[in-house]
């Protein structure tokens, strides 16, 4: 099991290398702290560990957490103090030769979920629940600018943004607010052409590839990676079935320009175009 666990992840790293290779020129450029601002750090298991919003994010912050004896179980961390607690140090919280010591003696690893579904997942998450956050700050500006004859209400809150309108916000070159991490490219948020990671993991096989991780790093036996759904666990997760459901909305041209929007993140982690 184990050997071929081994032989996925060769497959993976080349798939990333060769894409990488072939796009990017980037490959001299010096690593910045934004570079690293989404990497998270365990110092005593020696992880560094990239974030990707929607695949898996939480449960993995709580598995760093145990590791670094913040926690004795992952069931006993709450979401808000996953997110909020600042209890894992980022990598760019420290100075150039810290940085450059983690990168190059630390495991790098991060782990990845099929573009589309990552979306629709998103979208579900901050637009069709109550969000303080993403109603206001989001779904005012998209409201405004993509929906045609809308109400005083719907301007006023930014809640109740429609698929169609989001996917409009997020093909706009303009967009009237900016890029967030929970759709933005992987490509972006972990640099993966300047940072060789040791470890790819993918959410569509999340339980052999997280254990088999933990067992690579020698993490204690009792450790697995939870299975629970960590926000509105009550509702299906987002499956390639919703995620179809949600795509049809859209027109194929729509449809086309997101997944060039994706492009390299398809290519990048060999995911075959929808």
């Amino acid at each position: 099991k184990w050997k071929s666990l081994y032989q996925i992840q060769g497959e993976r790293k080349r798939i990333m290398r060769e894409t990488c290779s072939k796009y990017k020129s980037n490959n001299r450029r010096i690593i910045t702290p934004y570079h690293v601002s989404r990497i998270f750090v365990e110092d005593k298991y020696r992880i560094l560990y990239c974030e990707v919003p929607k695949a898996g994010c939480s449960n993995w912050k709580r598995v760093l957490m145990v590791l670094n004896g913040l926690a004795s179980s992952t069931k006993d961390i709450q979401h808000n103090t996953v997110h909020y607690g600042n209890y894992l140090k980022r990598l760019d919280g420290f100075d150039h030769k810290g940085i450059y010591h983690r990168l190059n003696t630390y495991t790098k690893m991060l782990f990845i979920r099929e573009p589309f579904e990552k979306l629709v997942s998103a979208f579900r998450d901050k637009f069709e629940h109550p969000n303080n956050y993403y109603h206001p700050v989001f779904g005012k500006a998209i409201i405004s600018r993509y929906r045609v004859n809308a109400t005083k209400e719907a301007l006023r809150t930014g809640s109740g943004v429609k698929f169609k309108e989001f996917i409009q916000y997020l093909l706009d070159v303009h967009r009237p607010v900016g890029m967030d991490i929970h759709w933005d490219h992987v490509n972006r948020l972990c640099s993966p052409c300047l940072i060789d990671y040791d470890f790819v993991g993918k959410f569509e096989s999340m339980e052999e590839d997280a254990n088999f991780f933990l067992h690579l790093i020698g993490a204690p036996q009792n450790l697995t990676f939870p299975k629970f759904k960590d926000r509105h666990s009550n509702e299906e997760r987002t499956t390639t079935k919703i995620t179809q459901q949600y795509f049809a909305q859209l027109s194929p041209s729509q449809r086309q320009q997101s997944y060039d929007f994706y492009y390299m993140d398809y290519l990048m982690f060999n995911y075959s175009k929808p």
